[in-house]
């Protein structure tokens, strides 16, 4: 789904999510029988859903332009937009997979929620019309593998968030500091900032902030899981991974971001202290940026891709976000794919990142609005040079929703588990979602 850690213009739940950013998945509906109608009208309403955003009269306005071209050229068609707050979604997504008739034609929901919507029947495999589509050829690959199950694909990207290092550059100016090109530079340089200035944090972590630890544990070479399909097995306890939870929870003291302040603390906590100039550095996403111009830091940092473990390497990011679908219920399959891809494309995806700085699915346009927005392009540059994603499994929302991931971090923390401990039970209750669900 979305980060979990979004900001409030992407509003995470990985939260998002992110999640995660890039908020906390949304529980994926109860299974129903629900087979697509059969039916393919050329005319009639078609009936859209999409998140509310903060502050989401810019959102409309984009909207509201696709809406009116869409219904210019296809004569009999009528389009009606609603805004679903993101909170109660998983309720209403759910009841419109087990009642077709009062279901939309097109949904958004986040990217992690794909495999669970598409267990559950709710969305339409749209591999034939995907592949037609001139300009799918340009979505970025962990973007295409956000929208596919299996093989086949359910759905168009329609923005991505993923996070890289914000650092205080007075701060590191002042301390003759240089910015960290490894992930052991970044240790040391965050102990550094904080036996020089004990008010701050060095690098301001949280143990809720599940992908924020993530990017540790795949630069050591660590996975969340192995598999595919209905096959995953979890891979959080193996020794690369425990090598990178060891790298993120050992920023966890009094060197550098205390446990009893910082355990508790998930993407948008971190984020809120750096932002008020609580901390010298923070791993914050492109969704942040807003955030942190309206803080007491402005004018007094920059952003750069967190480094990975080898110099000049970028630790792969969480690429967080939302999709749009078609539900399998819907009796206009035709207009309702051709809508979603209008409302997908890169003219609107162009259009939302100037109207709300979500950052567009298709390289090409990234490196455009890059050229046009200078803070853009450290989170292209950590874009391009890979990103990973969740399970393409049902089993991820559940694993998510009961935090296993957060709950094993704090437990290495607290000192109550060590690193062994703590993952390999973290491994078991993945495994038990995976057992269960597929």
């Amino acid at each position: 789904m979305k980060l979990p850690v979004r900001s409030a213009r992407l509003v995470a739940s990985v939260a998002a999510l992110a999640l995660a950013g890039l908020t906390a998945t949304a529980c994926a509906p109860e299974t129903s029988d629900n087979s697509s109608s059969g039916q393919d009208e050329q005319t009639g309403t078609l009936r859209v859903w999409l998140f509310q955003e903060v502050g989401n009269t810019p959102k409309e306005k984009v909207v509201t332009s696709v809406v009116d071209a869409f219904e210019k050229s296809h004569k009999g068609a009528d389009v009606k937009v609603e805004y679903i707050p993101v909170e109660t979604r998983a309720q209403r997504i759910k009841a419109a997979f087990n009642d077709p008739k009062s279901a939309p034609d097109v949904i958004e929901y986040g990217n992690t929620d794909t495999a669970g919507y598409v267990h559950d029947g709710g969305l339409l495999d749209v591999s034939k019309e995907f592949a037609a589509w001139d300009e799918a050829a340009d979505t970025d690959p962990t973007a295409r593998q956000s929208v596919t199950v299996d093989g086949k694909v359910y759905g168009a990207p329609f923005f991505v968030g993923v996070r890289a290092l914000y650092y205080r550059t007075d701060i590191f100016k002042e301390l003759g500091l240089e910015v960290p090109k490894t992930m052991a530079e970044l240790t040391d340089t965050a102990h550094e900032i904080r036996a020089a200035k004990p008010d701050l944090y060095g690098l301001v972590v949280g143990g809720a902030f599940t992908y924020g630890a993530m990017p540790f544990v795949w630069a050591n070479g660590g996975e969340l899981a192995t598999g595919r399909g209905g096959s995953y097995a979890s891979a959080i306890d193996t020794a690369a991974s425990q090598k990178g939870i060891k790298a993120y929870t050992s920023l966890f003291g009094d060197d550098n971001c205390p446990a009893a302040k910082c355990a508790g603390m998930g993407g948008n906590d971190t984020i809120t202290a750096f932002a008020a100039g609580k901390a010298g550095m923070a791993i914050g996403g492109d969704f942040n940026h807003a955030a942190v111009e309206a803080g007491k830091v402005k004018g007094d940092y920059a952003v750069v891709p967190l480094p990975g473990v080898e110099a000049g390497s970028v630790a792969p990011a969480f690429a967080g976000g939302n999709n749009l679908g078609v539900l399998n219920s819907t009796s206009h399959r035709t207009l309702a794919v051709d809508l979603m891809e209008q409302l997908a494309s890169k003219q609107t995806q162009t259009q939302l990142f100037d109207a709300m700085g979500f950052l567009p699915t298709f390289s090409d346009v990234r490196s455009v609005v890059a050229k046009k927005q200078p803070y853009v392009a450290p989170f292209v540059e950590t874009l391009a040079a890979g990103t990973k994603f969740v399970p393409a499994s049902p089993a991820w929302a559940q694993i998510d929703s009961s935090l296993v991931l957060p709950t094993m971090l704090q437990e290495i923390v607290s000192g109550k588990k060590d690193v062994a401990a703590a993952s390999t039970e973290a491994a078991k209750k993945m495994d038990a979602a995976f057992g269960s669900l597929g």
